[in-house]
């Protein structure tokens, strides 16, 4: 088992980590300086004499890369099976550690995460950030995750060559690598551990707006693809409703040119590569099963909403899509790409 610490700009807490592992288990540390630059060069050269290897980055490239630098390593030394990463900054306590390096000898193939419980005095960013991405996980998988954003987590050799595939360079990483564990065919344990916030997170690089995009963004390219097919759909089905006067008709003929511009633009743009194997034969079918499925739905919710209950055509079709929006993208990236 090898712990491996990406960091950036650590101040002595990575020092006291260190000091704190080694009293308690000889367990190899690897550490990767992620471009922090000769003012930082004195504490990573006390880790180098403290017994840690340390590998350097030139310049910041982020965390995701911090981590596939040691996850390739570690991949190419062949001498471990496993690897825990913890964060650089204290917040994962030396026993954390170790009962997530535990698990990983027990749940050979999974993602071991050290899962916080959020009690008593968290921060607010660190509380919000987490509910939002749970919820972004929850709506793209189908399940839920306590912990989504914890940094302390673990890995059996075997699945290094995958984590090394993992799209993403900063914090992204992290989600990606939860969003395509499933299709990969790794399941998630949890493992509760304690909360430790240290002056409130401030050693915390994380950026909320610029990295909170790059975390989302799968969620994000699924948003402006659907809405759009979406503003296609809305500009045919009045257009064929002024034409026809046909409610069926309209709804059957606007959604099919604009789901063909959808599974155009997923297929290339949202969820392209994700799983190997699913061509476009195969992914088409489904992903008209799914259309044939929504199309059914849509109709019985605008038929439902305008002709039952009298609400305004525009009223009805925003609360009808709006109720299928998020059961298409979970429906799309489970069974469909």
């Amino acid at each position: 088992m090898t712990i491996l610490i990406p960091s950036y700009e650590p101040d002595e807490r990575l020092l006291e980590l260190v000091h704190d592992l080694r009293a308690v288990t000889d367990t190899p540390i690897l550490i990767v300086d992620d471009g922090s630059g000769d003012r930082y060069s004195g504490i990573f050269q006390s880790a180098r004499k403290a017994g840690c290897t340390i590998l350097t980055h030139d310049d910041n490239k982020g965390k995701g890369c911090a981590l596939k630098t040691g996850f390739d390593y570690i991949k190419r030394t062949g001498d471990a099976d496993g690897v825990v990463c913890a964060d650089s900054d204290g917040q994962h306590l030396p026993r954390d550690i170790l009962r997530i390096a535990g698990a990983v000898r027990t749940h050979r193939r999974h993602i071991v995460l050290g899962s916080r419980r959020f009690a008593g005095k968290v921060p607010l960013r660190s509380r919000f950030g987490n509910s939002a991405t749970r919820l972004v996980y929850a709506c793209a998988t189908g399940t839920s995750i306590q912990d989504t954003q914890t940094g302390l987590r673990g890995f059996s050799a075997d699945m290094l060559d995958w984590l090394c595939r993992v799209p993403g360079e900063r914090f992204e990483y992290e989600m990606n690598m939860l969003l395509a564990s499933k299709p990969a065919g790794y399941a998630t344990v949890e493992v509760p551990i304690d909360t430790v916030y240290l002056d409130g997170n401030k050693s915390s690089h994380f950026r909320p707006i610029a990295d909170s995009a790059r975390i989302y963004f799968p969620f994000l390219k699924f948003g402006a693809s659907s809405a759009l097919s979406a503003a296609l759909d809305f500009v045919l089905l009045f257009l064929l409703q002024w034409m026809t006067a046909d409610l069926l008709v309209s709804v059957v003929g606007a959604r099919i040119v604009s789901s063909a511009l959808n599974y155009a633009l997923n297929r290339k743009y949202v969820f392209g590569g994700k799983r190997a194997g699913t061509g476009a034969r195969r992914s088409l079918s489904r992903y008209y099963a799914l259309a044939v499925t929504i199309l059914l739905f849509n109709y019985a919710l605008l038929y439902a909403f305008h002709e039952t209950i009298g609400m305004p055509l525009l009223a009805a079709k925003l609360l009808t899509e709006g109720s299928l929006f998020l059961f298409s993208y979970w429906w799309q990236r489970r069974y469909v790409y």
